[in-house]
């Protein structure tokens, strides 16, 4: 399974577009079949994360 974080504000396409290509990524990368590949993908709210203390927006120069 592969787990992905990210920080809430992405749309449903975005999200689409990434489901797709890692689990195409993984089909070419691990030759395994593309119903075998399973993807999480966990969102959290702006403000729940940091880095160096300082919290992570989504678009953010330099963040996520």
């Amino acid at each position: 399974m592969i787990q992905v974080q990210l920080l809430e504000g992405r749309s449903p396409e975005e999200k689409q577009s990434l489901l797709e290509e890692l689990t195409a990524a993984t089909v070419r990368c691990l030759s395994v079949d593309a119903d075998r590949v399973q993807v999480q993908i966990s969102e959290y709210p702006e403000g729940t994360w940091s880095r160096g203390g300082v919290p992570l927006r989504v678009g953010a120069e330099g963040q996520e």
